[in-house]
């Protein structure tokens, strides 16, 4: 299955089973490039927030004028935070923020329970790496990239480039299909085979 990319300067379409890591500055504005691999050319997606509450999710959401209809939210934050949760069809809690073996799970839940064209995003791989540690992130990544695919789905993983070293930063990039690289300035370069 193909999937319609819709980030400037890449391939028009990726295969079903690719996984896209987004290495970003701290300050950078990813949201635009997450929300536009979101809404296009899909049936459901989750968003695997480790940075934002559910309620924050739902925000961007709207902001950018996706489906939210679509989407499912995996909430770790609130937990870390206090906040109440209260789980619904489509917004989900982990047990902690560093609960990784919580979250790879309910990506593969999410996967087998929705069919058509699926879209993952986690954001972000950092935060997790804040909560857990850069092998158990990576061991993470490592397994939510063999569910993409197995289940024919694609997937894009945040990454800041200031917080890793730089070894980090290349390890993580080898475990990925390709690469969106945005700089300071927002320009955005795309490394994929394909490309």
């Amino acid at each position: 299955m193909e999937y319609t990319l819709a980030v400037e300067n890449g391939p028009k379409t990726i295969p079903g089973g690719t996984g896209l890591l987004l290495v970003h500055p701290s300050i950078g504005e990813t949201d635009r490039i997450d929300t536009d691999f979101l809404k296009t050319d899909t049936d459901a997606f989750l968003v695997v927030s480790t940075r934002t509450t559910a309620r924050e999710v739902e925000q961007k959401l709207e902001y950018y004028d996706v489906d939210e209809g679509k989407a499912t939210i995996l909430d770790t934050l609130s937990v870390e935070r206090g906040y109440s949760r209260r789980s619904s069809d489509d917004v989900y809690y982990v047990s902690a923020p560093d609960d990784v073996e919580g979250v790879v799970d309910r990506v593969g839940r999410f996967l087998k329970e929705n069919d058509g064209k699926r879209r993952v995003s986690v954001d972000s791989l950092t935060e997790m790496a804040y909560y857990a540690d850069d092998d158990a992130v990576y061991e993470a990544a490592a397994e939510i990239l063999d569910l993409l695919d197995e289940h024919d789905a694609v997937g894009i993983f945040h990454l800041s480039e200031e917080v890793h070293e730089v070894a980090t930063l290349d390890r993580f990039r080898d475990l990925f299909d390709g690469v969106i690289d945005l700089d300071e300035d927002g320009n955005v370069t795309v490394e994929l085979p394909s490309a």
